[in-house]
């Protein structure tokens, strides 16, 4: 391509350009299993301390460079950067391991699947984006998909005995990151500082918060059983996917590419049927449908503008 030469969006698809978020759902829906096999297996604070120290340790070498060079913008940014770290890798994933100790990888996926409209609805209120009567729309039907989900079906047991935690807790932690999502594209970072050094200190920042957390929490050490898990969570899961997610909002657009993520759940239910011998339920069905055709109504009108 010649330094004059326009860059054209491509239409979303299997294309060269589709890859990119389809490659970043697969491992999303790598961590949520990778999530949920955790339970049991390590401490939450554990996995978390590791996950992102590991990340912290083999990124810096590639980027202390560019950090160096723009040490004055992100010192200038230090409160939102902390912010975006707190939101991003701190409250979402500790709350994310957590959940998996009281709910299923699949109910994981769907929930996770609503966050692209928990973003139109959050960037409405905070960045004073015109929320659409698709968005409404979608943002009820979601809802009602969402409740039934977390009721496992029977609504009547969810008035009994009230909702099921891990389910509460995954939607607060998808509720954390889409507002990461929509802070990070109201204060515009990246127009002042690129990307790697800007995910270097939110993850320095992960790191400095949960260190103790992490040291008066029952330390799990790092253990032949925990060692792929960790390593996932944090080469993958940490470093590939944010690098993969920014290629393909550059070439597809950010509401083409979050469509995508309605392949969530069902990479997730094949894993967790695959690797945990989860089985996929009526309620899971019905409630993850409807969650999902929410999400399509709420953010597919997006996708001409993007």
């Amino acid at each position: 391509m010649t330094a004059g030469a326009t860059v054209r969006m491509e239409k979303p698809g299997l294309t060269a350009a589709g890859l990119y978020p389809l490659a970043t759902m697969l491992i999303w829906s790598g961590n949520t299993i990778v999530t949920k096999a955790s339970a049991g297996v390590i401490e939450p604070a554990s996995i978390s301390f590791y996950r992102w120290l590991i990340a912290f340790l083999v990124l810096t070498p590639f980027v202390a460079a560019s950090v160096w060079r723009h040490r004055a913008v992100a010192l200038a940014s230090l409160p939102k950067l902390f912010v975006l770290g707190m939101l991003g890798m701190v409250i979402y994933q500790c709350l994310a391991y957590v959940a998996a100790e009281t709910t299923t990888a699949v109910n994981m996926g769907v929930l996770v699947a609503s966050m692209p409209l928990i973003s139109v609805l959050l960037a409405s209120a905070l960045a004073a984006e015109r929320l659409t009567s698709r968005a409404v729309v979608g943002g009820m039907v979601s809802l009602v998909g969402l409740v039934f989900l977390a009721a496992r079906g029977d609504l009547r047991e969810l008035a009994r005995s009230g909702v099921h935690v891990g389910d509460v807790l995954m939607i607060i932690a998808i509720v954390a990151n889409s507002l990461y999502a929509v802070l990070l594209r109201r204060w515009s970072l990246t127009l002042t500082l690129p990307m790697w050094p800007q995910l270097w200190w939110q993850i320095a920042f992960a790191v400095l918060v949960l260190f103790p957390l992490w040291l008066f929490s029952d330390i799990s050490p790092i253990t032949v059983a925990s060692l792929p898990l960790v390593l996932f969570a944090a080469l993958p899961t940490s470093l590939l996917a944010p690098f993969l997610w920014m290629q393909a909002i550059r070439r597809l657009g950010a509401a083409r590419s979050s469509l995508y993520i309605n392949l969530l759940p069902i990479f997730v239910a094949a894993l967790a049927w695959l690797l945990l011998g989860e089985a996929l339920q009526a309620y899971h069905i019905l409630g993850g449908g409807l969650a999902l055709i929410g999400v399509a109504v709420g953010v597919g009108g997006r996708a001409k503008g993007a």
